[in-house]
């Protein structure tokens, strides 16, 4: 069992919290007790649990990719010039396996699904959930 969450982006690189998109796709599947696989589609973003209570940790996590992995030195930037984004979204990975509980989702009181932007901004981003439940 699977759904598609579509979203816009408005920045090059940000991190959207996809946590209540993720959970009404969860209350819409009826599963109890299982996992489901968060999963970014496309080569320029990726998927990340995090804080979620502070928004600086995001926007450390944006600084310290723009830091390892600078803009415009990369090989590919000759191409289309998002060199950057395909590393940074290689180095942090398209997916999240998270448990399901009881018919929600097994995070912590401050962990967060957050979707990874590291190209935008986009008019169509596609999450795809995929669901296992238990017998």
């Amino acid at each position: 069992m699977g759904e598609t969450i579509h979203l816009q982006t408005d920045k090059r690189e940000t991190l959207v919290d996809i946590t209540d998109q993720v959970e009404r796709v969860l209350a819409h599947s009826g599963i109890e007790q299982g996992l489901v696989n968060v999963y970014a589609q496309g080569a320029t973003a990726a998927i990340m649990i995090q804080e979620n209570w502070d928004q600086s940790v995001q926007s450390d996590v944006v600084n310290l990719l723009r830091k390892m992995i600078p803009q415009g030195v990369w090989l590919h930037d000759a191409q289309d010039g998002n060199g950057d984004s395909h590393l940074k979204a290689g180095l942090i990975g398209p997916s999240e396996t998270i448990p399901i509980i009881d018919g929600k989702l097994g995070l912590s009181r401050w962990q967060n699904i957050f979707f990874c932007e590291f190209d935008g901004p986009r008019t169509d981003r596609r999450v795809v959930c995929t669901f296992l439940s238990e017998l």
